[in-house]
This record gives C-alpha cells, sequence and structure tokens, in this order.
C-alpha cells in the first residue's frame, strides 16, 4: 500500500465537510489516482472512486458494512441488526424480503400510480407549492398507506415530518441530528403500536412482520426497523423529484420535450436525474482479511470509502459528464459499475439498495404529472446546489406557482 498517494493534512475531517460530494473527486484528480490515503475521524481510510471502487465494495468478499459508518448516520438510515448491517448468507436471506416486496412485486408500478395522482392534486390545492416539500410528503402518506399502516400514520404529518429528516439529516452534525434521532425513535414507537394493534393479512408491513429467520419471525424491534427501511428511501425520492424540477425551471425545453416523448424516453431522462443529483455520495467497509484487487491490497481492519456521486462524474464512463443527456442508455435493471446512484453490483446479493427500481417509477411519474397533468410557472429563486451539504438539494426546494390542471 506504500504506493497510494496520501493526504499531507494530519486528518481531512474538516475538509470533507466543507467540501462534501467534491472531496474525493478533487483529491483524486490532484494526486492522479483513483484511489488515495487520509484521515477521517481520526482512523486511516483507504479512498476510491470508479469501476474498481464499485467492484470493490459490491462484488468481493472480505468486507463488512458494521462499524464502517458514523454511529448517526447508521441510526438514521439503517438502525442495530437491519439488513444493512448483516454479511454473507444472513444478508443475503433478509435481502430477499425487500427484493420480493421492491423488485420482484409490483410495488413499483403500485406506489407510482397512487403518487402521480395524489401529488397532481396537491399541487394545485396549494397557492404556491414546493416541490421538495410537497412530493416529500406525499410519497411518506403514500407509502406508509401501501404498506398496510392504516390512515392514522399516513395522515399524521408529524410521523410524514419525521420520515424526512431520517434522510435529510443523515449527513449532518449538530442539533437537528440529534432532533431526527428523536425523531426517528419516535417513528418507531408509533409503529410499534401499530403492529400490536395488528395490521391487514398480506399487505407489505404483514409480510415482514412474518418473515423468518432460523424458523422463527423477526424480532419486533428489527421488523420495525425494516419497515422504516421501506418508508424512509421511498420518501427520500422527494429529493429526486426536486431536482428534476429544477431541470425543467432551468432548461423548459425539456419540459416541452417531455410533453410528447414515449413512455421509454421519459424513463431515461429519470435515469440521468439519478445521474447528475448528487444525492447518495459514498459507501464505505472494513476489510475482515487480506483483500487483493485490481492491484490493490487491503489489510484486514482498514477502512475503504468509495465515492459513488464522483464515479458517474468520470468522463471515461460518462462522455461529457457534466452535461444532462438522457440518451445514455442507462438502466437500474444492470449491475453497472459506473452508473451507480444506489450502489452497485447485484441487487439479490450485494448491499445495493433494493429501490432503484420504485424511484425511477416515482421519478418518471413526477415528470407526468410537471410535464403532461399540471400547468406551472416558477418565481424567481435560488436553485443553487450546495455540493457540502449531504445530502444536497436545491437551495429552497423548487417553487412554483400559478398551477392549474392541464387543459
Amino acid at each position: 500500500m506504500t504506493g497510494l498517494p496520501r493526504e499531507s493534512v494530519g486528518d481531512s475531517t474538516l475538509s470533507l465537510l466543507r467540501e462534501g460530494y467534491e472531496f474525493v473527486s478533487r483529491r483524486c484528480e490532484k494526486h492522479q489516482s483513483d484511489a488515495f490515503r487520509t484521515r477521517l475521524l481520526g482512523r486511516d481510510v483507504i479512498c476510491l472512486r470508479g469501476p474498481r471502487a464499485v467492484a470493490l465494495l459490491y462484488g468481493t468478499a472480505g468486507l463488512k458494512r458494521c462499524g464502517a459508518m458514523p454511529w448517526t448516520v447508521l441510526n438514521l438510515l439503517q438502525g442495530p441488526g437491519s439488513v444493512g448491517t448483516l454479511e454473507g448468507e444472513a444478508h443475503r436471506h433478509r435481502k430477499s424480503l425487500f427484493v420480493s416486496l421492491m423488485v420482484e412485486g409490483d410495488a413499483a408500478d403500485q406506489l407510482a400510480c397512487a403518487f402521480e395522482a395524489a401529488w397532481a392534486e396537491r399541487l394545485v390545492f396549494e397557492a404556491t407549492p414546493n416541490v421538495l416539500t410537497t412530493a416529500s410528503d406525499v410519497l411518506a402518506r403514500v407509502v406508509t398507506e401501501w404498506a398496510g399502516l392504516g390512515e392514522g400514520l399516513a395522515g399524521d404529518p408529524r410521523f410524514r415530518r419525521d420520515l424526512f429528516l431520517m434522510s435529510d439529516q443523515a449527513g449532518r452534525f449538530g442539533p437537528g441530528v440529534v432532533h431526527a434521532l428523536w425523531r426517528r425513535s419516535r417513528a418507531e414507537r408509533r409503529i410499534h403500536e401499530v403492529l400490536d394493534a395488528g395490521v391487514d393479512t398480506g399487505t407489505p408491513a404483514d409480510f415482514i412482520v412474518r418473515f423468518e429467520e432460523g424458523g422463527r419471525p423477526l424480532p419486533r424491534d428489527v421488523a420495525v426497523r425494516e419497515i422504516l427501511n421501506i418508508l424512509r428511501p421511498v420518501v427520500a425520492v422527494g429529493r429526486h423529484v426536486a431536482f428534476a424540477a429544477r431541470i425543467l425551471v432551468r432548461d423548459p425545453e425539456w419540459r416541452d420535450w417531455l410533453r410528447t416523448v414515449s413512455e421509454n424516453e421519459m424513463t431515461a431522462f429519470a435515469e440521468e436525474v439519478r445521474r447528475t443529483s448528487p444525492f447518495f455520495p459514498a459507501t464505505t467497509a472494513i476489510t475482515t482479511e487480506r483483500v487483493d484487487l485490481d492491484g490493490l491490497t487491503l489489510q484486514p481492519g482498514q477502512w475503504v470509502m468509495a465515492d459513488l456521486w464522483g464515479t458517474m462524474q468520470l468522463e471515461r464512463c460518462f462522455p461529457a459528464a457534466e452535461v444532462f443527456k438522457p440518451g445514455r442508455n442507462l438502466d437500474w435493471r444492470r449491475a453497472d459499475e459506473c452508473f451507480v446512484p444506489q450502489g452497485g453490483g447485484d441487487i439479490a446479493t450485494s448491499h445495493r439498495c433494493p429501490g432503484d427500481r420504485t424511484s425511477v417509477a416515482l421519478i418518471t411519474a413526477a415528470l407526468r404529472v410537471l410535464c403532461r397533468h399540471v400547468t406551472w410557472r416558477a418565481p424567481e429563486q435560488d436553485l443553487r446546489i450546495s455540493m457540502s451539504r449531504m445530502p444536497a438539494k436545491p437551495a429552497n426546494g423548487v417553487d412554483l406557482t400559478d398551477v392549474a390542471p392541464e387543459r
């Protein structure tokens, strides 16, 4: 490992907080290398980008996720004992729960259909709707109802806000994170109450509660966390909807184009939104044994970070990567080592998020609303994106005005 360039500063944590999504790529460019060493939070870490980074984190044995991410991130995004903390056969078996619900079933179509109708109605109802706020809130209601948790929970604006803040504060530090952790605990208690009262047979919540490991149903605390691991990511797609709306505001010709294109072309647009949006920044792991991959040798106990955002901006992977171009033939179905908006590798066996299909369906539904179901104008507003904020968003979430049904 002596051949890897090393950052000269003692610890790069403050630089990571200042630079956010651009931290790894800037140093890779400086060192003319897709891998370098530094220290973060006092720990030695190897940062990587590109296909080798994705192959390492999503297709190589001898790594574990548990202990690789800050405690606050783990507890906001996963929770102890949840699928993201497992490895090997235990992970593959638990992952089959999510694959069955979110990939093999018709969850994506059901959620997209419900969201499309409800969000179009919500936009018309409000005088000056904010895309990020309204889309996230409607998604929270829709996915809670779909999961079978009842109108009482789906209709509670506090619960819906709790779901939003879990992702919104995951990459942050300070009082907002403490507040979000408290709200997550409250959301878990609310789901416990619903499960104790009983849910309808055949609903996703019922499926999770009855899912067996070792001949026994999941412990109730774990089942609650896995239910949240379906609700929370669906709500987070509201951020992608805001990035899509930002594109339509800044470049109105895309809005005109989307009014008449085929469903496949609209889906291609949604995939390019996912490539260009600073959404999921990176993933981390710790080696449990010696790992050799494409000239890289890692010793046991090595902390590694794969830059997902930076990988999708590489020119060798995506020519003219800075240009928004829907014709790149991107497809969530492929295990691509460059197109990794929600991770890479095989969905069923790797730590890749199983929500790609649902994300694409929901973004496409949002595009239909914005380009075919309603008319609108956009006032002057701040659409800048701070790359130091993780997760990022258009500065004000994208405001609309004069929304009316399409005639």
